[in-house]
């Protein structure tokens, strides 16, 4: 399968670690692109979540592969979310081709795109943390719970269905909370002078121009690799939201790359002990 180039691709809310993250696509879209920059925003290892017990290798796979960018020179910007905020004590620093921060400024054939997770327009998360904590593992239990129920409709041959989406349709509440959140984000760009703003963190994948009295930006959202299996793609000067489909990869050729075993298990090690410490340090 030829790699497509794209000059930058964004990818939000992987939350690797939880049961919901759905990596093995995540990774098939990884190998399928040859990127000039990559940049993840935002709760792409799930630290509240994490458990010891329950690290799988496809989810180390796709840190590898991650890891093969930063080795081939592709700049790879970590932006921190409220899953991974214990990161933030760290950013504004590089390794390489590595760079871990809160928030990007990218020049993109003369345009300014801003880029942060979004998580910072929720009132849930500035003033009652714990509340996101709780949501964030009833989430989790019902993507869970959605995947048996989509298995046992697809033995039947039936289409699959989300819970969550659902539940969000029957909700004006939560429909508002979207909106608004767009609004803010479209807002701030505006004032700010920036062509582009850029989040993550709600889950809703979207490309919307936004025209207020003040000018307009154009609002981008990557969605997230739990449930939409998206990410957003630059190319040729145009934004476009890329959406996993099984069907893309039907020829794919498995390989793996070439990363020794006892290296991969030193860092599947290393970075399990480094979550568990991070995690540890948070409560």
């Amino acid at each position: 399968m030829a790699k497509r180039d794209i000059d930058v691709v964004v990818i939000s809310d992987v939350h690797l670690g939880t049961y919901g993250c759905h990596a093995k696509e995540l990774l098939k879209y990884l190998k399928s692109i040859n990127p000039k920059t990559v940049i993840l925003n935002g709760d792409i290892i799930d630290i509240w979540q994490f458990s010891k017990n329950y690290w799988p290798e496809s989810h180390m796979k796709v840190i590898r592969k991650i890891m093969k960018f930063i080795a081939d020179g592709i700049p790879v910007y970590y932006l921190t979310g409220n899953h991974d905020e214990m990161l933030r004590k760290f950013t504004d620093i590089s390794f390489g081709s590595f760079y871990l921060a809160n928030k990007l400024i990218l020049d993109l054939d003369g345009n300014k795109a801003w880029i942060f997770h979004g998580d910072v327009f929720d009132v849930t998360m500035q003033h009652s943390k714990w509340l996101a904590k709780l949501g964030a593992i009833g989430y989790d239990t019902l993507i869970l719970l959605n995947s048996f129920v989509n298995w046992v409709l697809t033995k039947c041959g039936r289409e699959k269905m989300s819970f969550s989406k659902k539940i969000k349709a029957k909700f004006k509440d939560a429909v508002k909370f979207i909106n608004d959140f767009e609004i803010t984000a479209a807002n701030l760009a505006i004032d700010k002078g920036y062509q582009f703003v850029i989040c993550g963190h709600i889950h809703q994948s979207e490309i919307r121009e936004i025209t207020t009295e003040k000018g307009k930006t154009l609002y981008l959202n990557s969605g997230d690799w739990v449930e939409n299996l998206t990410s957003l793609e630059f190319n040729n000067a145009q934004w476009s939201i890329y959406k996993y489909s099984p069907e893309h990869f039907v020829n794919e050729a498995q390989d793996e790359e070439s990363i020794p075993d006892n290296e991969n298990l030193n860092n599947k090690l290393n970075i399990k002990q480094l979550l568990e410490q991070l995690k540890t340090e948070s409560l």
